[in-house]
């Protein structure tokens, strides 16, 4: 472990046992500095302010400042820190909502300790992780019956997660393709339904039943 680099995690939960059980996991390893936790997103900003972390683990579900909210803050506050979202639901309007407001991560709170481990070293990196369950919700696609137009299962996978904000890059490290690839599928689908711009597509998505209009 002495070869990775150090990382900074602040912890947010309105829940003492979820802390105390992420800080003792996360004590046993020597790469991870615990620089403080807070039952809620303000006090957890402030505690950021004076000893800015690289990453800030947060539920998504809290009173008053919701994680959702509080990630905007973050980002404008503290624009070097990555923030990951923890959550027990893997509903497919949080993972997305979380995405479009800015975090680099969504881990579900029963995920195994490699899991959690690995998602903190990749969003450090600047990367973005996405546990295994929340993943599979991320994949997967409507009934297909709900759907019928041009394009196929795969630019359909793509069309969904472009509508809900991602960038070129994380379409393909979702889908497991090369951004080039992921490019020629936004071109062909902009072809095939005559649409030009992201807007047209998020659009088009939501018309189509294959997103909601609440992402």
């Amino acid at each position: 472990m002495s070869g990775r680099r150090s990382v900074k995690v602040l912890l947010i939960d309105d829940h003492p046992l979820v802390i105390e059980g992420i800080r003792a996991v996360l004590e046993t390893y020597n790469h991870i500095e615990i620089v403080g936790s807070a039952a809620n997103a303000r006090d957890g900003l402030g505690i950021a302010t004076r000893n800015p972390p690289d990453v800030v683990m947060m539920d998504i579900n809290m009173p008053g400042l919701s994680g959702l909210d509080a990630i905007d803050l973050f980002t404008e506050a503290l624009p070097k820190t990555r923030l990951l979202m923890l959550s027990m639901h893997d509903s497919r309007d949080y993972i997305s909502n979380s995405v479009m407001h800015g975090a680099s991560g969504y881990v579900l709170k029963d995920a195994p300790t490699n899991e959690i481990i690995a998602a903190i070293e990749a969003v450090a990196a600047g990367g973005t992780y996405f546990s295994s369950g929340v993943s599979d919700v991320l994949m997967r696609l409507p009934d297909p019956g709900r759907y019928v137009g041009p394009l196929t299962n795969r630019e359909v996978s793509v069309l969904v997660l472009v509508a809900e904000g991602r960038s070129s890059k994380d379409v393909a490290r979702a889908l497991s393709i090369s951004a080039r690839t992921v490019e020629t599928h936004r071109k062909n689908i902009k072809k095939k339904l005559s649409i030009t711009t992201t807007a047209g597509l998020t659009r088009y998505a939501i018309e189509a039943g294959l997103v909601s209009s609440g992402n």
